[in-house]
């Protein structure tokens, strides 16, 4: 993914966060945002992992809202 985005990506603030309800439980809200801004920021919480990792789960959203993996970053992720 382009660097430009990675570097904007550092200022941004998580406005999501992934909990025990899922990826399911934010998907429309990160497809809103995404509709109004250029990057989201998301934090998955320790609930929502399970026996998953931060980047399965964070990869899992992308594909399911249609979105781009900028980065992912310990239990943070930025999409696009």
């Amino acid at each position: 993914m382009n660097d430009d985005l990675r570097k904007r990506a550092h200022d941004v603030d998580a406005t999501l966060r992934v909990g025990k309800g899922g990826i399911e439980s934010v998907a429309d809200e990160l497809s809103t945002q995404l509709g109004e801004r250029e990057l989201v920021k998301v934090k998955f919480l320790r609930s929502a992992r399970g026996g998953t990792t931060t980047g399965e789960l964070a990869e899992a959203l992308a594909e399911r809202v249609g979105a781009d993996l900028v980065e992912q970053r310990g239990h943070t992720a930025v999409f696009h």
